[in-house]
């Protein structure tokens, strides 16, 4: 084989191995509190908004606090560096990305899953022998 092919192969197999090592490394894994309490990654937990704990935001700090439960029932204070999503008291569940630190998760996105706003329309078509 021409020696030109054998360099070009491996200039080609060190870029697959860099590529896939930089994409493992980025990659952000759902967890619940109690596994993510035991890592220095960053994570996404899923979880409700705990609506009988205080709820803060501070315009002047651009922060916002509030308490969730994940889906093993755990509750735990998340602190988020930014404003309060606007939809935030009609979501049915959040997705926090961050991390734990001294029994706190900071958040650095919030993501809120809000129920369909077809939910209703899709019951009335049912009920109409129009679905």
């Amino acid at each position: 084989m021409n020696k030109k092919y054998i360099i070009g192969i491996i200039v080609a197999a060190v870029f697959i191995i860099v590529a896939v090592l930089a994409l493992d490394s980025n990659a952000i894994e759902y967890a619940n509190f109690d596994d993510a309490i035991g890592t220095n990654k960053t994570v996404q937990v899923t979880g409700s908004w705990l609506k009988e704990k205080p709820t803060e935001y501070s315009p002047e700090d651009n922060l916002f606090v509030f308490y969730m439960k994940d889906k093993k029932e755990k509750e735990v204070k998340v602190v988020f560096n930014g404003p309060k999503p606007q939809n935030f008291n009609i979501a049915n569940y959040f997705v926090v990305t961050g991390k734990f630190k001294n029994d706190v998760f900071y958040a650095t996105d919030i993501l809120t899953k809000c129920p369909s706003k077809y939910e209703g329309q899709i019951d009335d078509l049912k009920q109409n022998d129009n679905y």
